[in-house]
């Protein structure tokens, strides 16, 4: 056997039938009837460049619970209860006809963050699609949350005029029965989400 170094293979973009099986029915939905937390409802739709929809977008969500911990070896906080009915994960395909997607979940609590103070409640979602070589990361903030996101390290860091693409607002006469939040994922352009890089 040769003891050649061999290099890293190179990265292609995914596709045809990317979200095939990728995204399983009821991902979306992170709560039991035991979880702890304000039950909500996050929508929005996943677009292109040229702001059509993107037919075949994976979304993922990961948060801490409300109490502000996550479910994760890494979070071993002992003085902040764990809710054993709440992963803090979940995954959603955007609908082929529409680029929707949508999570119901809770609204998380503060975190802290590593170089101290505190985070706002927020959300941390991954982004992947046909065509793209790596995904994308970005976070949501929630609009009735002014005073904490005035207060996150994370989101101070962004430039201010693009902050706003990291709220979402509360939707009003909505079918949901929970308090619905409005997140849109946008590629390209002057109103593109803020993505981080990871």
């Amino acid at each position: 056997m040769s003891s050649t170094a061999r290099g890293q293979t190179p990265s292609q973009t995914v596709g045809p039938y990317f979200t095939m099986r990728l995204s399983g029915e009821g991902e979306n939905v992170l709560t039991t009837p035991e979880t702890v937390g304000e039950r909500i409802r996050v929508e929005g739709r996943v677009f292109d460049g040229d702001r059509r929809h993107i037919e075949d977008a994976l979304v993922e969500l990961w948060q801490a619970d409300s109490s502000g911990r996550y479910h994760h070896p890494a979070d071993d906080r002992t003085d902040v209860p764990l809710d054993p009915a709440f992963s803090g994960f979940g995954r959603c395909a955007s609908d082929f006809q529409t680029g929707a997607y949508s999570f119901l979940t809770i609204r998380p609590g503060p975190v802290p963050h590593p170089n101290g103070g505190m985070q706002a409640p927020h959300l941390s979602l991954t982004i992947q699609a046909r065509g793209m070589l790596n995904p994308t990361f970005t976070r949501v903030y929630f609009a009735d949350e002014e005073a904490a996101n005035a207060a996150d390290p994370v989101l101070q860091s962004v430039p201010l005029a693009r902050r706003s693409t990291l709220i979402a607002e509360r939707v009003e006469n909505t079918d949901s029965s929970v308090p619905t939040y409005r997140f849109d994922i946008r590629y390209q352009g002057d109103d593109e989400t803020a993505f981080f890089d990871v």
